[in-house]
């Protein structure tokens, strides 16, 4: 399911406006980018959470040249499963309809 199908899916479930089914979606999508941004978690119990993770710098090699480079330091969001989420992908719980 990509951003459109989730707005469509919204808008026909709820009944709202898709104009307004578009917000919701950008405002969740937002919001979870700029807790994200401000390194801190984002869970949604039992569905999933992103945590940042923090990477020091490092000495690494250019594949094409072999060339010794300096990568910086960086920080890359990390997605965790739910417990819920995970045992209902395993055939363990609700059936999602």
């Amino acid at each position: 399911m990509n951003k459109l199908e989730l707005i469509d899916a919204l808008w026909k479930e709820t009944g709202i406006s898709k104009p307004y089914a578009r917000r919701i979606v950008e405002m969740f999508f937002e919001e979870i980018s700029r807790t994200l941004v401000m390194a801190d978690r984002v869970e949604i119990r039992g569905l999933f959470s992103f945590y940042v993770k923090k990477y020091k710098p490092y000495r690494g090699k250019n594949p094409k040249t072999g060339e010794c480079v300096q990568v910086p330091a960086k920080k890359l969001p990390f997605f965790k499963c739910g417990k819920e989420l995970r045992e209902r992908m395993n055939g363990r719980g609700e059936a999602v309809s």
